[in-house]
């Protein structure tokens, strides 16, 4: 059977056509290499519509939004991957995260003197990691990217080829009104008789694919057109969307962090404490009982109401 049958017979395609936020597992058989593609819309809409991001930040943003879902697709736990950057310069925080059944939430952070040429690697002592979380066993891994380069997709690649030792290859792409991502990754050898030129073959078809191209053509086709000698098998898809990960039993454990002093003089004049969300605008209220509640019982959480 011809690899573009193979791909339109295995993928759920007309699902994929009609959906724009999903993540999509394929296997590149020939050449032994696994791969993920990234599209996101609706969920990109809602995390860059919460600020009135400059130009510049909202690329960041959203390229770091869609790796934070690609990179989900090495996650066999029930967890959540982030990225985070940290810097002293204009950009000051940016951060991205998608749990093991596809929430995605973002943010970024920046100073009004933002530079019209803003560049990562003169942001001011950036710090970039990439976390997973287990929240099954509760355990946290931590790994550091080194930001030797201003784009984001190169700074992934060098960090998985490192910490991995896989070769890996990772496109991203963002206009504003979407944003993709494709990633490639070079499988252990399994058997002595290795394709040894499988790895540059399929960097250099990926090398002819546009951003515009990675936007806009529905994924399937993205496949075919690059890989339609390669047996492309696709393993599996999942949907994506916005999702935050707050609660008011997360917000009071804040609160209980700040310590009781700072958390009671926090009440406002109408006897309230009230915190927002960053993520998704949600407010949560608590009154003086409440926080009494906090410190005196660590385990229990207080039930005033939380509201959008």
């Amino acid at each position: 059977m011809p690899a573009h049958a193979e791909c339109a017979r295995t993928a759920p395609g007309r699902r994929m056509r009609d959906r724009h936020d999903a993540l999509l597992r394929f296997l590149l058989e020939r050449a032994q290499v696994r791969g993920a593609l990234v599209r996101l819309t609706a969920s990109w809409h809602q995390v860059r519509d919460r600020a009135d991001y400059p130009a510049v930040i909202a690329d960041l943003l959203g390229k770091a939004l869609t790796a934070s879902a690609l990179f989900t697709g090495n996650i066999k736990f029930e967890g959540s991957l982030s990225i985070q950057l940290k810097a002293a310069g204009a950009l000051s925080l940016l951060f991205a995260e998608c749990s093991h059944d596809g929430r995605l939430r973002g943010l970024a952070r920046w100073k009004p003197e933002l530079p019209a040429d803003f560049h990562l690697t003169a942001s001011g002592e950036p710090l970039l990691a990439i976390t997973i979380e287990n929240a099954a066993t509760s355990q946290r891994y931590q790994g550091i990217v080194p930001v030797d380069d201003d784009d984001l997709a190169v700074l992934f690649a060098r960090y998985f080829e490192r910490s991995e030792q896989l070769p890996t290859r990772v496109l991203l792409a963002c206009d504003g009104e979407r944003c993709a991502g494709l990633m490639l990754q070079q499988l252990p050898a399994s058997a002595p008789a290795v394709d040894a030129d499988a790895w540059n073959r399929v960097g250099h078809l990926l090398a002819t694919l546009t951003p515009a191209e990675l936007l806009n053509l529905h994924p399937e086709q993205v496949l075919v057109r690059l890989f339609h000698e390669e047996s492309v098998r696709v393993l599996a898809e999942q949907p994506l969307r916005f999702g935050c990960r707050c609660s008011r039993e997360r917000v009071a454990g804040v609160l209980r962090t700040l310590g009781r002093e700072e958390a009671s003089a926090s009440v406002q004049a109408d006897g309230r404490v009230e915190v927002t969300c960053e993520f998704c605008n949600t407010r949560y209220y608590f009154d003086a009982v409440d926080i009494e509640q906090i410190f005196r019982d660590p385990a229990g959480t207080p039930s005033s109401s939380a509201a959008h």
